[in-house]
């Protein structure tokens, strides 16, 4: 992973995590891209998710909440 990438994910990080609804990020590939992830536990927080962060894709997956076990 760049450190353009790596960049771009701890920016996300501070926009993103802590909001309701969001429940986590990663890095991910699209079109054979590096692609920026979000993981929403409920579409409805997808507002005010960013679609680039420093150039970088975003994504957006509604995937419920993640349970620790």
């Amino acid at each position: 992973m760049s450190a353009d990438v790596k960049a771009a994910l701890a920016e996300l990080n501070r926009k993103v995590l802590g909001r309701k609804g969001v429940s986590g990020t990663a890095v991910g590939e699209s079109d054979g891209a590096p692609c920026l992830l979000v993981y929403l536990s409920d579409a409805g927080a997808r507002e005010g998710i960013p679609g680039r962060v420093d150039g970088v894709p975003v994504k957006i997956e509604v995937t419920g909440p993640f349970k620790r076990y």
